[in-house]
């Protein structure tokens, strides 16, 4: 992959907020292009596959695994997500800025390839409101919902080892934040 400076990743734990100040940033600066990651978990109401995720089966998503198909992947609440690189190369190749939403594990592997790559780390404002915005999703069952608090208290002790960390208050705030970093 060339010109990594143009990669940048978006991470945190899940309920922090990722998608919606990704889509923020995509709105403010229509040079950036969101990677779209795979994953095997079924659509939420709304999601499209191709458009949000590409909605894969187990069988497939690990046969992209074999074939070294993803830039990162990670099992993550009992389902695979991964990142696509052939999307991600031909944007680089041409000049985009491409931004990475994606769980910590596999941010890390990123980090381990392409050390340049600009990493993103957003905490919530407190572990309450984490747990309140994931509950809110209405996504999850109970146990789904304990799994993912307990990953988040391991992945928040780990952004000591991104670039920049960014409490996420407030969306519209925490995009242009980040839009001043990357630019």
């Amino acid at each position: 992959m060339k010109n990594p400076k143009k990669l940048i990743i978006i991470t945190g734990p899940s309920g922090v907020g990722k998608g919606t100040v990704v889509k923020a940033i995509l709105k403010k600066d229509i040079n950036i292009w969101l990677s779209i990651s795979a994953t095997t978990r079924k659509p939420r109401k709304g999601e499209e596959d191709g458009k949000d995720y590409y909605f894969l089966t187990t069988k497939k998503f690990k046969e992209m695994i074999n074939n070294e198909m993803f830039l990162e992947w990670a099992e993550f609440a009992g389902n695979y997500y991964g990142t696509p690189i052939n999307k991600i190369n031909e944007k680089i190749k041409y000049g985009s800025k491409v931004i990475l939403e994606i769980e910590v594990e596999g941010a890390c592997q990123v980090r381990e390839k392409f050390p340049e790559t600009i990493a993103i780390f957003l905490l919530p404002p407190n572990k309450q409101e984490l747990e309140k915005r994931i509950r809110n999703r209405g996504t999850d069952n109970e146990e789904s919902i304990l799994q993912r608090l307990e990953r988040a208290d391991f992945e928040m002790s780990s952004s000591k080892d991104f670039d920049y960390v960014l409490k996420n208050y407030e969306i519209d705030k925490t995009a242009d934040e980040i839009l001043e970093i990357i630019t």
